[in-house]
């Protein structure tokens, strides 16, 4: 697997997904050319036969503060460390660009995922009632905070288990 920055001739490629994984809920094309046109963060996971694996995204927001966009990763591929690999390919962007907090929301019934994010010392911090349309399911919004260590060089994330 490698990671590579998501570029506008991968939006064809990422529709099938996000139709395959959220439905009604899914982004558009125009949703992703909005993301890419606004200069956020994005990266695909691309298997050795270069097929698209995954996809993820990450906005900064000055001064320093993270948003994870969106992490996806196709069926055939999900268990297999794809999702893991993207998350830490944002967190590494997130770090290169300052951010001492990084947030996500994920939906509250989707533990597999949340349980990844704890992994990475993502706390829960709130819920937004039916933040997902149409099907009203809540989200859980996570934060991780970044702080040194004693050196002040090596950003680590509050409560992880090394990872980071």
């Amino acid at each position: 697997m490698r990671l590579e920055r998501f570029r506008w001739w991968h939006v064809d490629e990422v529709l099938p997904i996000e139709a395959d994984l959220f439905g009604a809920e899914q982004w558009s094309a125009g949703m992703f050319w909005n993301e890419l046109a606004n200069g956020h963060f994005y990266l695909v996971a691309t298997g050795p036969d270069g097929g698209l694996l995954g996809y993820a995204g990450l906005t900064v927001t000055p001064p320093d503060e993270a948003w994870v966009q969106n992490i996806a990763v196709r069926r055939s591929a999900q268990r297999r460390g794809v999702g893991r690999l993207l998350l830490e390919g944002l967190l590494a962007e997130a770090a290169r660009r300052g951010a001492r907090s990084t947030l996500l929301e994920v939906a509250a019934d989707n533990a597999p995922a949340q349980r990844l994010y704890a992994e990475y010392g993502f706390e829960p911090i709130g819920v937004r009632r039916g933040y997902y349309q149409p099907s009203n399911t809540d989200a859980l919004v996570m934060r991780r905070v970044v702080t040194s260590d004693p050196d002040g060089t090596t950003p680590t994330g509050e409560g992880t288990d090394g990872h980071g």
